[in-house]
Protein backbone atom coordinates (compact mmCIF):
# COMPACT_ATOMS: atom_id res chain seq x y z
CA UNK A 1 0.00 0.00 0.00
CA UNK A 2 1.41 3.40 -0.97
CA UNK A 3 1.97 6.09 1.63
CA UNK A 4 0.60 9.61 1.55
CA UNK A 5 2.20 12.23 3.77
CA UNK A 6 -0.05 15.17 4.56
CA UNK A 7 1.11 18.45 6.06
CA UNK A 8 -1.69 20.74 7.15
CA UNK A 9 -2.30 23.64 9.47
CA UNK A 10 -3.93 27.05 9.63
CA UNK A 11 -2.78 29.89 7.42
CA UNK A 12 0.65 31.47 7.98
CA UNK A 13 2.18 28.48 9.76
CA UNK A 14 4.81 27.56 7.16
CA UNK A 15 3.25 24.46 5.63
CA UNK A 16 4.79 24.87 2.19
CA UNK A 17 8.31 25.35 3.51
CA UNK A 18 8.07 22.23 5.67
CA UNK A 19 6.53 20.15 2.87
CA UNK A 20 9.32 21.19 0.51
CA UNK A 21 12.01 20.28 3.04
CA UNK A 22 10.38 16.89 3.65
CA UNK A 23 10.18 16.32 -0.10
CA UNK A 24 13.87 17.18 -0.42
CA UNK A 25 14.76 14.71 2.34
CA UNK A 26 12.55 11.85 1.16
CA UNK A 27 12.55 12.25 -2.62
CA UNK A 28 8.99 13.52 -2.75
CA UNK A 29 6.70 15.73 -4.76
CA UNK A 30 4.02 18.04 -3.42
CA UNK A 31 0.30 18.01 -4.22
CA UNK A 32 -1.26 21.30 -3.18
CA UNK A 33 -4.59 21.14 -1.35
CA UNK A 34 -5.53 24.79 -1.59
CA UNK A 35 -8.78 25.88 -3.20
CA UNK A 36 -7.35 29.13 -4.61
CA UNK A 37 -3.80 28.20 -5.62
CA UNK A 38 -5.25 26.29 -8.58
CA UNK A 39 -5.88 29.64 -10.31
CA UNK A 40 -3.36 31.23 -12.61
CA UNK A 41 -2.46 34.86 -11.96
CA UNK A 42 -3.45 34.66 -8.31
CA UNK A 43 -0.02 34.29 -6.75
CA UNK A 44 0.58 36.84 -4.00
CA UNK A 45 -2.95 36.82 -2.60
CA UNK A 46 -3.13 33.03 -2.40
CA UNK A 47 0.34 32.68 -0.87
CA UNK A 48 1.76 30.28 -3.44
CA UNK A 49 5.24 31.02 -2.08
CA UNK A 50 6.80 29.37 -5.12
CA UNK A 51 10.30 30.22 -3.89
CA UNK A 52 9.77 27.69 -1.08
CA UNK A 53 9.79 24.91 -3.67
CA UNK A 54 13.49 25.50 -4.27
CA UNK A 55 15.47 23.78 -1.52
CA UNK A 56 19.23 24.27 -1.58
CA UNK A 57 19.26 24.59 -5.34
CA UNK A 58 16.88 21.70 -5.95
CA UNK A 59 13.49 22.41 -7.54
CA UNK A 60 10.82 20.40 -5.73
CA UNK A 61 8.08 19.33 -8.18
CA UNK A 62 4.58 20.51 -7.28
CA UNK A 63 1.11 19.70 -8.61
CA UNK A 64 -2.44 21.18 -8.64
CA UNK A 65 -1.16 24.75 -8.77
CA UNK A 66 -1.83 27.13 -11.70
CA UNK A 67 -4.10 24.68 -13.50
CA UNK A 68 -7.12 26.84 -14.37
CA UNK A 69 -8.18 30.42 -15.03
CA UNK A 70 -9.94 32.59 -12.43
CA UNK A 71 -13.07 32.59 -14.61
CA UNK A 72 -13.45 28.81 -14.18
CA UNK A 73 -15.30 27.09 -11.37
CA UNK A 74 -13.30 24.73 -9.19
CA UNK A 75 -14.66 22.44 -6.51
CA UNK A 76 -13.85 19.43 -4.35
CA UNK A 77 -14.89 17.01 -7.08
CA UNK A 78 -12.42 18.52 -9.54
CA UNK A 79 -9.77 18.57 -6.86
CA UNK A 80 -10.18 14.87 -6.17
CA UNK A 81 -9.73 14.11 -9.86
CA UNK A 82 -6.67 16.33 -10.11
CA UNK A 83 -5.26 14.89 -6.89
CA UNK A 84 -5.64 11.33 -8.16
CA UNK A 85 -3.96 12.15 -11.46
CA UNK A 86 -0.99 13.69 -9.65
CA UNK A 87 -0.85 11.00 -6.98
CA UNK A 88 -0.85 8.13 -9.49
CA UNK A 89 1.83 9.85 -11.54
CA UNK A 90 4.06 10.40 -8.50
CA UNK A 91 3.85 6.86 -7.14
CA UNK A 92 4.29 5.37 -10.62
CA UNK A 93 7.72 7.00 -10.71
CA UNK A 94 8.69 5.73 -7.27
CA UNK A 95 8.47 9.15 -5.68
CA UNK A 96 6.82 10.05 -2.37
CA UNK A 97 3.53 12.00 -2.58
CA UNK A 98 3.13 14.81 -0.05
CA UNK A 99 -0.19 16.63 0.18
CA UNK A 100 0.10 20.12 1.62
CA UNK A 101 -2.52 22.76 2.26
CA UNK A 102 -5.12 24.33 4.43
CA UNK A 103 -8.42 23.76 2.61
CA UNK A 104 -10.10 21.45 5.08
CA UNK A 105 -12.64 19.94 2.70
CA UNK A 106 -9.99 19.04 0.12
CA UNK A 107 -7.72 17.46 2.73
CA UNK A 108 -10.60 15.59 4.34
CA UNK A 109 -11.94 14.43 0.96
CA UNK A 110 -8.68 12.61 0.25
CA UNK A 111 -7.88 11.33 3.73
CA UNK A 112 -11.37 10.09 4.57
CA UNK A 113 -12.30 9.21 1.00
CA UNK A 114 -15.35 11.34 0.27
CA UNK A 115 -17.74 9.92 -2.29
CA UNK A 116 -18.28 12.83 -4.64
CA UNK A 117 -19.85 12.94 -8.07
CA UNK A 118 -19.98 15.61 -10.72
CA UNK A 119 -23.30 16.42 -12.34
CA UNK A 120 -24.55 18.38 -15.35
CA UNK A 121 -26.93 21.29 -14.83
CA UNK A 122 -30.51 20.00 -14.86
CA UNK A 123 -32.89 22.91 -15.43
CA UNK A 124 -35.97 20.72 -15.04
CA UNK A 125 -34.82 19.52 -11.62
CA UNK A 126 -33.90 23.05 -10.59
CA UNK A 127 -37.35 24.28 -11.57
CA UNK A 128 -38.91 21.59 -9.39
CA UNK A 129 -37.14 23.08 -6.34
CA UNK A 130 -38.35 26.66 -6.78
CA UNK A 131 -41.46 26.24 -4.62
CA UNK A 132 -39.46 25.06 -1.59
CA UNK A 133 -37.93 27.26 1.08
CA UNK A 134 -34.22 27.22 1.91
CA UNK A 135 -35.00 25.40 5.15
CA UNK A 136 -36.88 22.67 3.29
CA UNK A 137 -34.07 22.28 0.76
CA UNK A 138 -31.48 22.10 3.55
CA UNK A 139 -33.49 19.34 5.22
CA UNK A 140 -33.64 17.47 1.93
CA UNK A 141 -29.87 17.81 1.47
CA UNK A 142 -29.32 16.54 5.02
CA UNK A 143 -31.25 13.40 4.08
CA UNK A 144 -28.63 12.70 1.40
CA UNK A 145 -25.42 13.65 3.19
CA UNK A 146 -24.01 14.76 6.51
CA UNK A 147 -23.77 18.54 6.44
CA UNK A 148 -20.18 18.58 7.71
CA UNK A 149 -19.67 22.16 6.57
CA UNK A 150 -21.84 25.18 5.82
CA UNK A 151 -20.49 25.86 2.32
CA UNK A 152 -23.30 24.01 0.53
CA UNK A 153 -25.95 26.01 2.37
CA UNK A 154 -24.39 29.50 2.25
CA UNK A 155 -26.62 30.62 -0.63
CA UNK A 156 -29.65 29.23 -2.40
CA UNK A 157 -27.57 28.82 -5.54
CA UNK A 158 -25.11 26.56 -3.71
CA UNK A 159 -27.92 24.70 -2.01
CA UNK A 160 -29.68 23.92 -5.29
CA UNK A 161 -26.39 22.84 -6.87
CA UNK A 162 -25.61 20.53 -3.95
CA UNK A 163 -29.03 18.90 -4.27
CA UNK A 164 -28.61 18.60 -8.04
CA UNK A 165 -25.31 16.76 -7.52
CA UNK A 166 -26.78 14.41 -4.94
CA UNK A 167 -29.81 13.62 -7.09
CA UNK A 168 -27.54 12.87 -10.05
CA UNK A 169 -25.25 10.73 -7.91
CA UNK A 170 -28.16 8.64 -6.67
CA UNK A 171 -29.03 7.78 -10.26
CA UNK A 172 -25.44 7.43 -11.53
CA UNK A 173 -23.29 5.71 -8.89
CA UNK A 174 -20.58 5.14 -11.51
CA UNK A 175 -19.94 8.90 -11.50
CA UNK A 176 -18.37 8.79 -8.05
CA UNK A 177 -14.64 9.29 -7.61
CA UNK A 178 -13.14 6.61 -5.39
CA UNK A 179 -9.87 7.11 -3.54
CA UNK A 180 -7.47 4.15 -3.59
CA UNK A 181 -6.32 2.69 -0.29
CA UNK A 182 -3.42 4.64 1.16
CA UNK A 183 -1.31 4.54 4.29
CA UNK A 184 -1.94 8.01 5.69
CA UNK A 185 0.57 9.96 7.77
CA UNK A 186 -0.92 13.31 8.74
CA UNK A 187 1.09 16.09 10.36
CA UNK A 188 -0.13 19.48 11.53
CA UNK A 189 1.88 22.59 12.31
CA UNK A 190 0.81 24.34 15.49
CA UNK A 191 1.58 27.66 17.15
CA UNK A 192 -0.07 29.40 20.10
CA UNK A 193 -2.99 31.53 18.96
CA UNK A 194 -1.20 34.81 19.64
CA UNK A 195 1.79 33.70 17.57
CA UNK A 196 -0.43 32.80 14.62
CA UNK A 197 -2.05 36.24 14.83
CA UNK A 198 1.36 37.93 14.75
CA UNK A 199 2.44 35.75 11.82
CA UNK A 200 -0.76 36.59 9.94
CA UNK A 201 -0.18 40.32 10.43
CA UNK A 202 3.46 40.11 9.33
CA UNK A 203 2.60 38.05 6.28
CA UNK A 204 -0.24 40.37 5.29
CA UNK A 205 2.06 43.40 5.43
CA UNK A 206 4.65 41.51 3.39
CA UNK A 207 2.11 40.54 0.74
CA UNK A 208 0.98 44.11 0.39
CA UNK A 209 4.61 45.16 0.00
CA UNK A 210 5.10 42.42 -2.60
CA UNK A 211 2.36 43.79 -4.83
CA UNK A 212 -0.90 42.13 -3.80
CA UNK A 213 -2.89 45.25 -4.67
CA UNK A 214 -1.25 45.44 -8.10
CA UNK A 215 -2.04 41.75 -8.64
CA UNK A 216 -5.74 42.30 -8.01
CA UNK A 217 -5.72 45.37 -10.28
CA UNK A 218 -4.09 43.27 -13.01
CA UNK A 219 -6.81 40.64 -12.70
CA UNK A 220 -9.46 43.33 -13.05
CA UNK A 221 -7.64 44.82 -16.03
CA UNK A 222 -7.51 41.40 -17.68
CA UNK A 223 -11.26 40.95 -17.55
CA UNK A 224 -11.91 39.15 -14.27
CA UNK A 225 -15.00 40.84 -12.87
CA UNK A 226 -15.04 42.47 -9.46
CA UNK A 227 -17.99 40.26 -8.55
CA UNK A 228 -15.98 37.16 -9.43
CA UNK A 229 -12.92 38.31 -7.48
CA UNK A 230 -14.99 39.01 -4.39
CA UNK A 231 -16.21 35.42 -4.43
CA UNK A 232 -12.63 34.29 -3.78
CA UNK A 233 -12.90 35.92 -0.37
CA UNK A 234 -10.25 37.25 2.00
CA UNK A 235 -7.52 39.16 0.13
CA UNK A 236 -9.41 39.35 -3.15
CA UNK A 237 -12.65 40.57 -1.61
CA UNK A 238 -11.10 43.34 0.46
CA UNK A 239 -8.50 44.53 -2.05
CA UNK A 240 -11.18 44.66 -4.76
CA UNK A 241 -13.39 46.75 -2.49
CA UNK A 242 -10.47 49.11 -1.91
CA UNK A 243 -9.74 49.42 -5.63
CA UNK A 244 -13.42 50.18 -6.27
CA UNK A 245 -13.26 52.99 -3.73
CA UNK A 246 -15.57 51.25 -1.28
CA UNK A 247 -13.14 51.53 1.64
CA UNK A 248 -9.89 53.23 2.58
CA UNK A 249 -6.52 51.49 2.64
CA UNK A 250 -6.54 51.44 6.43
CA UNK A 251 -10.06 49.99 6.47
CA UNK A 252 -9.01 47.37 3.94
CA UNK A 253 -6.08 46.28 6.09
CA UNK A 254 -8.11 46.23 9.30
CA UNK A 255 -11.02 44.26 7.89
CA UNK A 256 -8.79 41.86 5.97
CA UNK A 257 -6.64 41.20 9.03
CA UNK A 258 -9.79 40.43 11.02
CA UNK A 259 -11.15 38.09 8.35
CA UNK A 260 -7.89 36.16 8.02
CA UNK A 261 -7.78 35.64 11.80
CA UNK A 262 -11.32 34.29 11.68
CA UNK A 263 -10.39 32.08 8.73
CA UNK A 264 -7.46 30.58 10.67
CA UNK A 265 -9.82 29.82 13.55
CA UNK A 266 -12.25 28.07 11.18
CA UNK A 267 -9.39 26.03 9.76
CA UNK A 268 -8.47 24.78 13.22
CA UNK A 269 -12.12 23.96 13.89
CA UNK A 270 -12.13 21.83 10.73
CA UNK A 271 -8.90 20.03 11.67
CA UNK A 272 -10.24 19.25 15.15
CA UNK A 273 -13.38 17.84 13.51
CA UNK A 274 -11.20 15.65 11.34
CA UNK A 275 -9.58 14.29 14.49
CA UNK A 276 -12.98 13.61 16.04
CA UNK A 277 -13.91 11.76 12.85
CA UNK A 278 -10.98 9.41 13.25
CA UNK A 279 -8.10 11.16 11.45
CA UNK A 280 -5.01 11.05 13.69
CA UNK A 281 -2.97 14.24 13.30
CA UNK A 282 0.56 14.43 14.69
CA UNK A 283 0.93 18.06 15.74
CA UNK A 284 4.39 19.58 15.38
CA UNK A 285 5.51 22.67 17.28
CA UNK A 286 6.00 25.26 14.56
CA UNK A 287 8.68 27.08 16.56
CA UNK A 288 11.09 24.13 16.32
CA UNK A 289 14.06 24.44 13.96
CA UNK A 290 13.23 23.22 10.45
CA UNK A 291 15.65 20.30 10.70
CA UNK A 292 13.90 19.00 13.82
CA UNK A 293 10.48 19.25 12.18
CA UNK A 294 11.71 17.33 9.16
CA UNK A 295 13.26 14.72 11.47
CA UNK A 296 9.90 14.26 13.22
CA UNK A 297 8.12 13.61 9.93
CA UNK A 298 10.85 11.31 8.61
CA UNK A 299 11.06 9.25 11.78
CA UNK A 300 7.28 8.93 12.11
CA UNK A 301 6.88 7.30 8.70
Amino acid sequence: MNKLITILGPTATGKTALAAEVAYRLGGEIISADSRQVFRGMDVGTGKDLADYNVRGTAIPYHVIDICDPSEEYNAYRFMGDFLEAYNDIVSRGRVPIMCGGTGMYLDAVIRGYHLADAPVDETYRASLEAYSDEELTARLASYISLHNHTDTETRERLVRALEIQEFAQQHPEAYIHMPEMEHHVFGISFPREVIIARIENRLRRRLDEGMTAEVQSLLDNGVSAERLMKFGLEYRHVTRYLLGQCSQDEMFRDLFTDIRRFAKRQMTWFRRMERNGVPICWIDGSLPMEEKVDMVSEAI
